[in-house]
C-alpha cells in the first residue's frame, strides 16, 4: 500500500513533469512564431466591409463588383492569408445590400464600421454610393479602396482615406474620340445623351469638350434624369440633327433603354458608343443581335498586355473567372477592377507591416505597382489617373478590343449598318 508520504511524492512529480512540458510546449510555439525557416503563423482574421446593391437598379453592376471582390477572397485564402510581419491574416468581407441606394449605403458602411468592426472598406458600386461612403470611411479615418465610383468629384473633396483603382470619368469616352479620327469616312459630328448624374455628367461634358477640340460639332447634348427607362424622347432629338456619332452616359438599364428606342426610332449613326452597359454580359444578354456594333470605353480586357508584380497574369485571371463562375463567359470591367481594389489593399497592408489604419492610408498613397488590370497608382487627390483606358466593340455578340491598335485583338466594324440592313 502507498502511503500518504509517497502518494504526496508522486503527485509532486507529476505536477513538475506536466510544468515542464508545458513549458517546452510554450517554447515550441514561440520558436514557431520567431523562426525565419519555418514560415508564418496565423493570426486574427482581417475584415473588410462592403455595402452592395445586391437589389434594386444597379443589381447587375454590384454583382459583378462582388463577383471581383470574391475572386479575390478565394486566392487569398488559399495562400492563408496577407502576410504581415510574418503573421498570416485570413481575410473575410462583410457584405450588406444597400438596395441601390447612396444614402443607405453610408448608413451601412457606418454599420461595418462600428457593429462589425471592419478593418478596412471596399467600394459599393456607382459613384454615387461611393461618395456618401467616402464621407464615412473619412469621418471614422478608416481606408477604403475602391473600384467602382469615377466621378472626380469624390476626389475633389480633400479625403485622404478614399482611394480609386480605376481611371477617372473624364476619360471614359475619350478613346471613342480618338478612335473615330482614325476611321473612314471620319465622323464630323456627336450627338450626346446623358444621365443627370455626377459621374454620368463628369463622362458627358469631357467628352463634349475633348470632341470639340478636335473639330467636331456637338449637334445636340441632352440630358435624362437618372435611372430613366423611357427614353424615346431624348432618342427622337438626337435622330433629328442626324449625327454621325450617338454618345450615351449612363448605366446598363439606360444604354438598353437607349439602344432599344434608336431601333424603334430608326435613329441611324455611323457609331454608337455608350459608357456604361455594353461591356457586361447582361447587354447582349437583353438586346441579342442588336447588341452588335455597339462601342464602348473600358477599363480592361481580356486583350490588355500588362505584367504583374504578384497574383495572377491576363490569362490567368480569365480563366479562374470562368472556372469560379462557369457559363458568363470572360469577366468584364466592373469585375476585373474589383479585384484590383483588393489587390491594391492587399499590398498596402503588406508595405505597412501593420493592420493600424494610418500606416496603411500611407502605404496606398505611397503605392505604385502593376497587377492584370494595369498601373495601381494614385495622385494626390486618391484617384489613378496613371492606368489608360481601351475601347472595345460587339462583333457577332462578342466583345472584341478594337483600340488601341497595339493590344485590339480585332479590327472596328464600321460604319455601323441602318437597322433596316442588319
Amino acid at each position: 500500500m502507498i502511503t500518504r508520504h509517497q502518494l504526496t511524492r508522486l503527485i509532486r512529480g507529476f505536477e513538475m513533469r506536466k510544468w515542464a512540458l508545458l513549458a517546452v510546449a510554450a517554447l515550441a510555439v514561440v520558436a514557431c512564431g520567431t523562426s525565419s525557416s519555418s514560415g508564418p503563423t496565423t493570426g486574427s482574421t482581417i475584415t473588410l466591409g462592403a455595402p452592395l446593391g445586391l437589389t434594386g437598379s444597379l443589381t447587375k453592376e454590384s454583382t459583378l463588383t462582388k463577383q471581383g471582390y470574391d475572386l479575390w477572397l478565394d486566392w487569398i485564402n488559399a495562400k492563408g492569408g496577407i502576410v504581415v510581419n510574418n503573421v498570416k491574416h485570413p481575410v473575410t468581407i462583410k457584405y450588406y445590400d444597400d438596395t441601390s441606394n447612396a444614402n443607405q449605403s453610408a448608413v451601412l458602411m457606418q454599420k461595418l464600421i462600428t457593429e462589425d468592426k471592419a478593418n478596412f472598406l471596399l467600394g459599393p458600386y456607382g459613384s454615387a454610393a461611393t461618395a456618401t461612403d467616402a464621407a464615412i470611411a473619412e469621418q471614422n479615418a478608416i481606408p477604403m479602396v475602391e473600384a467602382n465610383g469615377a466621378a472626380q468629384s469624390i476626389f475633389n473633396q480633400g479625403y485622404k482615406y478614399t482611394f480609386g483603382v480605376l481611371s477617372p470619368a473624364n476619360k471614359y469616352l475619350q478613346g471613342v474620340i480618338d478612335l473615330a479620327l482614325t476611321l473612314t469616312p471620319r465622323p464630323a459630328s456627336v450627338a450626346m445623351l446623358s444621365a443627370d448624374d455626377n459621374f454620368s455628367l463628369e463622362v458627358a461634358n469631357a467628352v463634349v469638350a475633348y470632341a470639340t477640340t478636335k473639330g467636331m460639332s456637338v449637334a445636340v447634348f441632352k440630358k435624362y434624369k437618372n435611372g430613366t427607362t423611357n427614353l424615346t424622347a431624348e432618342v427622337q432629338a438626337a435622330k433629328a440633327v442626324n449625327p454621325d456619332i450617338v454618345l450615351n452616359s449612363g448605366h446598363l438599364q439606360e444604354a438598353i433603354a437607349i439602344n432599344k428606342a434608336a431601333k424603334e426610332q430608326k435613329l441611324n449613326a455611323k457609331l454608337f458608343a455608350y459608357s456604361v452597359g455594353p461591356s457586361t454580359p447582361d447587354f447582349i444578354a437583353a438586346l441579342g443581335k442588336d447588341a452588335n456594333f455597339v462601342f464602348d470605353g473600358s477599363q480592361w480586357t481580356p486583350q490588355v498586355k500588362y505584367t504583374p508584380a504578384f497574383y495572377l497574369t491576363v490569362a490567368q485571371y480569365v480563366a479562374a473567372y470562368k472556372a469560379k463562375y462557369p457559363g458568363l463567359g470572360d469577366p468584364d470591367y466592373h469585375v476585373a477592377e474589383s479585384t484590383a481594389a483588393c489587390l491594391a489593399l492587399e499590398r498596402a497592408i503588406e508595405n505597412a507591416g501593420s493592420l493600424d489604419p494610418k500606416k496603411v492610408r500611407d502605404a496606398l498613397a505611397g503605392l505604385d505597382v502593376t497587377v492584370f488590370f494595369g498601373q495601381v497608382k494614385f495622385d494626390a487627390r486618391g484617384i489613378n489617373i496613371y492606368k489608360p483606358m481601351v475601347v472595345e466593340q460587339i462583333q457577332d455578340g462578342v466583345h472584341h478590343t478594337v483600340y488601341p491598335q497595339d493590344i485590339a485583338d480585332a479590327k472596328p466594324m464600321y460604319p455601323t449598318p441602318a437597322w433596316d440592313q442588319r
